[in-house]
């Protein structure tokens, strides 16, 4: 890939998806957000939007962890929006969205289906 090919909201994500890691891990006080880990972030081209991919690292994810974890997120966002305001340099810092990230559950299932297809055949 070279440098021409690295667009400016690539290297966002990559910013956006190192603080509100951090800020998430470090800083949001808000025991519902306690097991969650950010698994990637997407900017739109005009940097005004970002979605914030995140999976809940407890056992097995049911779903009332997942919408407790999407409610602590929904609370701390203005948080988040205004400490990564501080911290990076940035015109515009975009609107933040959280999405729950199921390509972990997605592996897991494929992993368990071919396990069981091991020791079946």
């Amino acid at each position: 890939m070279s440098k021409m090919d690295y667009k400016r909201s690539d290297r966002v994500s990559d910013v956006l998806l190192k603080e509100i890691a951090d800020l998430v891990f470090r800083r949001v006080k808000d025991p519902r957000v306690a097991n969650i880990t950010v698994t990637g972030v997407d900017v739109t081209p005009d940097l005004q939007h970002a979605r914030v991919f995140y999976c809940v690292m407890t056992g097995s994810a049911d779903d009332n962890a997942k919408r407790e974890a999407t409610a602590g997120l929904d609370k701390a966002k203005g948080f988040i929006r205004q400490e990564l305001g501080k911290r990076l340099r940035l015109r515009y810092i975009p609107q933040l969205d959280f999405e729950y990230d199921t390509s972990f559950e997605y592996g897991d299932k494929i992993e368990k289906l071919l396990k069981d297809l091991r020791t079946d055949g």
